[in-house]
């Protein structure tokens, strides 16, 4: 007998709207943050009409508005192979593998998102997904302390580890049961203020690492912080500081340019949110600051040899006068940089700095087969397909940590070696991280194909 299963992107789509709703009622500048992202698209859409078609041809206008990342931390390997089955029922794969210890974050991470282009058109909601390394605590007591508090909780409720169970063995959910497991999905992610420690063990894991308390401290690992995409970070950050909201000095990623690359995000400073601590007198008051506003402007994907290019020039101007992505004069060591970069979109494509998406003008589709036959650029040349950036779906470890460390105390900053590992994360995930570059080529792969056709 057939069935009726909800599809994985509506399901994406109201998790998705589920998490905006919850973190809306936690975090109230979430909404005036929306409202601000809305005010900035909306202003640089009517002063560039050519941005608003290239968008429209390439499916990103209608899913600008409903475009958001999220990000968690989790503590074991149990707790990140869970959630890759969660988010599979979502139609949301691991991409990618972030080192975040090389900027002093004691974290390997994943992005959990869609990855065919039309699941990213429907919904293109990824997670930012870090897992703690506990082998970088330096204090063996503390380490085992850490590892014994993560063993004795579970973050899943027994409804969602069921309802996960189902949709693997039926291939699906239907529509009441989909409802029903995005309800008991979001309690995975919602705040607690009842921390699992004492304000003494708190204490120790946040001298430790902020990053290691909220991890360990709590139930669950709560969105710390839910992001919309604006077509103009520059003017969003103006705009959070005309409002008085109180926003990192520094958007991190590439400089502002005339073709956007990869990723700029920014972010206002973290809560101070009450929690309460366990204790043998009774309940004690404290504090606990992590979660936080962001905004994140993508652009351009770039190619193997684009983000080597990146990574280049992005090392130049942090190891400038030895003052790392610290100092008054940052963006100007990065602006200067990055003028090495070609910044408008002939020269990016035909140097094969970034990935395109290649589609026949009308003009275009009026042609013989045999016009249309012709090389991709005598196509462009000749006014008969047209060339779009695609965009960037993924993160930079850099930036990453930079906004981590920015809402976990800004000057702090842990001197840890390089540790990467993949097949460690990969092993505690349960399956093999997919390759974004492999992907962003099969989308130009398809959209050139397609010319032919």
């Amino acid at each position: 007998m057939s069935r009726n299963f909800m599809s994985s992107d509506e399901i994406r789509s109201l998790f998705a709207q589920a998490m905006s709703d919850m973190y809306r009622n936690e975090v109230p500048l979430y909404g005036a943050l929306m409202e601000l992202v809305a005010k900035v698209n909306a202003e640089t859409l009517a002063a560039n009409p050519a941005l608003e078609d290239q968008l429209t041809r390439n499916h990103e206008r209608a899913r600008l508005d409903q475009e958001r990342h999220g990000a968690i931390r989790v503590g074991t390997a149990e707790e990140l192979t869970m959630l890759r089955r969660l988010f599979a029922v979502m139609g949301m794969v691991p991409v990618g593998y972030y080192d975040l210890s090389v900027a002093g974050v004691p974290v390997h991470s994943t992005a959990f998102r869609p990855v065919t282009a039309e699941a990213l058109a429907r919904n293109p909601f990824r997670v930012f997904t870090s897992l703690l390394r506990l082998e970088l605590i330096e204090d063996a007591e503390l380490r085992a302390e850490v590892d014994a508090i993560l063993q004795q909780r579970d973050i899943f409720t027994e409804g969602a580890r069921a309802l996960i169970a189902q949709c693997e063995r039926d291939g699906g959910l239907e529509e009441a049961d989909a409802r029903q497991f995005v309800r008991e999905a979001l309690e995975t992610f919602r705040w607690h203020g009842d921390a699992t420690v004492s304000h003494a063990t708190y204490h120790a894991l946040h001298d430790a690492h902020r990053l290691i308390a909220d991890v360990v401290s709590f139930r669950g690992p709560h969105i710390n912080h839910l992001t919309p995409r604006t077509l103009d970070i520059d003017a969003a950050q103006e705009e959070m500081q005309a409002r008085g909201i109180d926003a990192k000095a520094v958007i991190e990623g590439p400089p502002r340019r005339l073709v956007p690359i990869l990723l700029r995000q920014t972010s206002f400073k973290a809560l101070e949110e009450a929690v309460a601590f366990p204790g043998d007198s009774g309940t004690e008051r404290g504090t606990h600051t992590a979660r936080f506003g962001e905004i994140e402007q993508r652009g351009l994907a770039l190619t193997p040899k684009g983000r080597a290019l990146y990574d280049q020039l992005l090392n130049q101007a942090r190891e400038a006068g030895g003052a790392g992505s610290t100092g008054g004069d940052y963006s100007e060591r990065l602006a200067a940089a990055f003028a090495q970069f070609p910044d408008d979109l002939d020269t990016l494509r035909r140097e094969g700095l970034g990935y395109f998406h290649y589609a026949l003008t009308e003009r275009g589709l009026a042609e013989s087969s045999s016009a249309r036959s012709l090389p991709a650029e005598a196509l462009i040349a000749a006014g008969l397909a047209t060339a779009d950036p695609i965009v960037y779906e993924d993160f930079l470890p850099v930036s990453a940590a930079g906004i981590f460390q920015s809402n976990l105390g800004g000057a702090e900053q842990h001197a840890y070696a390089a540790h990467e590992s993949r097949d460690e994360f990969e092993a505690a995930l349960g399956a093999k991280v997919a390759d974004e570059f492999a992907l962003y080529a099969d989308l130009e792969a398809a959209s050139l194909a397609a010319l032919r056709q």
